[in-house]
């Protein structure tokens, strides 16, 4: 009796795991979870193309100047041109284009670019003639510079905080006549976006100190004084001073192309 007992509670067991497992099997059963995407790695390498905008600084106004050309002052050459502030100050902006390869932390690259200068046309001079000018003590006037772009192509280098580039360039400076250096640094923002197809938009503040050399027997003039009253008069720098420095600060907005 007690083995049929035993027998009959086993069956029993086993039929009611039978239809528990059958139930279970019929049940909606809960999607896998979904794999995990690893956000991709920002890296500064690869193509970007951009523009520019800024201001220039030059002190150099009180140097003495060569006037040469039909409508010198009482036909006399030499003198000083005198600006009516110690700083030249002017508009400039443009576009570059450049390429950064990342290794580690560290970035390098090269940059060119090339940029318009806003010369003020009327910019209110005095003209202080050297000894012997017979038409009077001082001639006012006004100075147009003779250099409409700049332009420099420079290497980098610098350190990458993720998205925040650090680093220093320098390079070759040069204009319509002349060349000379460019030294500087600046800071890169990488922001999440990526407008008309590229990986990545950067925004950027620059500073860069440009030197331009100028040949002493250079036949070019840097800019035209007009007395009043009198015929445009061209501009040469003194032959003590044959370099034109300038420091321009400015932003920048670039697109990136290429790796992510």
């Amino acid at each position: 009796m007690r083995t049929r007992i035993l027998g009959l509670l086993a069956a029993t067991a086993l039929t009611t795991a039978g239809l528990s497992a059958a139930t279970a099997a019929d049940l909606p059963q809960a999607p896998p979870p979904a794999p995990i995407i690893a956000a991709p790695i920002f890296t500064w390498t690869g193509f970007y193309v951009g523009g520019n905008l800024g201001w220039g600084w030059r002190d150099s106004n009180n140097d003495p100047v060569i006037l040469t050309g039909p409508g010198v002052p009482g036909g006399l050459e030499g003198g000083t041109l005198l600006f009516g502030n110690s700083n030249d100050a002017t508009f400039t902006g443009g576009g570059q284009i450049g390429y950064n390869y990342q290794i580690g932390s560290w970035v390098i690259g090269a940059e060119a670019d090339i940029q318009g200068i806003n010369n003020d046309n009327n910019s209110n001079v005095v003209f202080i003639p050297g000894p012997g000018f017979a038409g009077g003590d001082f001639v006012p006037g006004e100075f147009e510079n003779g250099a409409d772009w700049w332009g420099s192509v420079r290497l980098r280098a610098g350190v990458a905080f993720d998205r925040v580039l650090v680093y220093a360039t320098g390079g070759l400076a040069y204009t319509e006549d002349n060349t000379g250096w460019a030294l500087g640094g600046g800071v890169e923002w990488a922001m999440p976006v990526n407008w008309f197809g590229s990986s990545a938009v950067t925004l950027g503040l620059e500073g860069l100190w440009v030197s331009i050399d100028q040949d002493d027997d250079s036949t070019r003039p840097t800019g035209t004084f007009t007395p009043v009253g009198g015929a445009p008069v061209n501009v040469f720098l003194p032959r003590s001073n044959d370099e034109q420095d300038f420091f321009v600060a400015r932003a920048k907005l670039n697109f990136k192309f290429g790796t992510y």
